[in-house]
């Protein structure tokens, strides 16, 4: 047990001293938030980095309109509790207004139109650095950034382009309009996440503990029973004890049958599993190269 708590220590710290030097080196940095475990550990940890002042940054929540009630509940209880400034990107407006094209179908989702709205909001508030909670043990291709990843003047990412990082030295040199996404826990495991959150007594979504929720199986994953979704001929919508592993969009993040109602039963669940976090996602299986691809074009 101590070497775990040593080892959560030099993660937290290691966390710590990014952010410190994204207020260091960049003059408008932002910080994406989501409601998800890992937007909630990187403003939490963000908050012992500067603690007792306020975050030197805002929130920023790329909403899709399509959210688990129970993530935007919290999202704002949060963001209350750190005293912290919160802006919220539309995807619904950028819609309404033509800046993006909502798609059609019954696997329609608004999960990949967050781009637009998000390098729309990076620009509006001239933010030369956005940090995310992206993990390296999530997908391949997030394993393949740094903690400073460079985006040209067009939000791009090139995965060839990448600078080195050595001895905790990090280059945020940059041209004008381009910006940094920066991920402060690139090293964290989802468990390292979970067992940090317990040990530090973190108050999370109800979305993570076990429940009962109205579900559908739509290509071997269970999706939440909503509105926002149509069903297909012979989807049978049924009661089940679930809870998410990963909160996104509600038409693609799937749940997870589960009886874990406490962050220890979720650690021990997470242990054992053979099964990634991303596993229920269901845009990251649109193609073998999905995530990389929309992150070349600006996804986080």
């Amino acid at each position: 047990m101590d070497y775990q708590v040593n080892h959560l220590r030099e993660l937290e710290a290691e966390s710590i001293f990014i952010l410190r030097e994204v207020a260091a080196q960049f003059e408008k940095p932002v910080l994406m938030f989501s409601g998800g475990k890992d937007s909630i550990l990187m403003s939490y940890l963000a908050k012992k980095a500067f603690y007792p002042a306020k975050l030197p940054f805002p929130l920023l929540h790329v909403d899709t309109g399509h959210n688990f009630d129970e993530a935007i509940e919290y999202r704002d209880w949060w963001v209350d509790q750190l005293g912290a400034r919160l802006i919220v990107g539309s995807v619904q407006e950028a819609i309404n207004n033509g800046m993006v094209v909502e798609e059609k179908g019954v696997n329609a989702s608004r999960n990949g139109l967050q781009t637009a709205v998000l390098l729309d909001e990076l620009e509006k508030g001239k933010f030369d650095a956005a940090m995310g909670g992206a993990r390296r043990d999530e997908e391949k291709a997030r394993a393949k950034e740094r903690f400073f990843s460079h985006r040209d003047e067009f939000g791009q990412w090139n995965p060839k382009n990448q600078r080195p990082e050595l001895w905790n030295l990090f280059n945020g040199h940059k041209h004008f309009g381009e910006h940094f996404r920066i991920f402060p826990i690139s090293n964290w495991t989802e468990l390292d996440v979970w067992m940090y959150l317990a040990m530090e007594e973190v108050k999370l979504p109800s979305l993570y503990f076990a429940h009962k929720r109205k579900v559908f199986e739509r290509d071997g994953i269970l999706l939440a029973d909503s509105e926002f979704i149509p069903k297909k001929p012979g989807e049978e919508v049924v009661e089940k004890m679930v809870r998410c592993r990963t909160i996104g969009d509600v038409t693609c993040t799937g749940v997870w049958e589960s009886n874990a109602t406490t962050l220890e039963q979720i650690i021990e669940e997470v242990s054992t599993t053979r099964m990634t976090e991303r596993g229920g996602r269901a845009d990251d299986k649109r193609s073998e190269t999905s995530m990389e691809d929309r992150k070349i074009k600006g996804y986080f």
